[in-house]
């Protein structure tokens, strides 16, 4: 690849930077997926299916919401990819998806929040 030659030089040698920075599609990417934090109710909806797989119906009293908002949450998630929904008859069942991406989402989340995952912690929660 050539060498960018930046305008002003600042002596910080960014130009061999440049060439290993991410597309704007990968930066978009990041975007969108942050985007899903800006809903708590999404994000203890995506919390609850990194570590189940229910139907809205459960879901939604889980969350103490109408079953409508819990399918728009679920619909945000699932057009950034973050979860993955399976039919069974006339149910459908929601998961996250097993993404690098949501792996990390969900760990950010437990990390921001200082919650404990019920599988690596015998199974309880500790109270806030």
């Amino acid at each position: 690849m050539d060498e960018r030659k930046l305008p002003h030089d600042h002596g910080q040698s960014m130009e061999r930077e440049l060439d290993h920075m991410p597309s704007a599609e990968d930066f978009q990417t990041a975007a969108d997926i942050f985007k899903q934090l800006g809903d708590g109710s999404r994000i203890r909806i995506f919390w609850l299916l990194c570590h189940c797989e229910e139907c809205v119906i459960n879901l939604s009293s889980m969350v103490d919401m109408s079953s409508p908002a819990v399918s728009h949450h679920l619909k945000q998630l699932k057009a950034a990819r973050l979860i993955v929904s399976r039919r069974e008859g006339k149910e459908v069942y929601y998961k996250a998806a097993e993404t690098e991406q949501a792996q990390l989402l969900h760990h950010m989340i437990e990390a921001m929040v200082e919650i404990a995952c019920p599988s690596s912690a015998g199974g309880q929660v500790p109270a806030r």
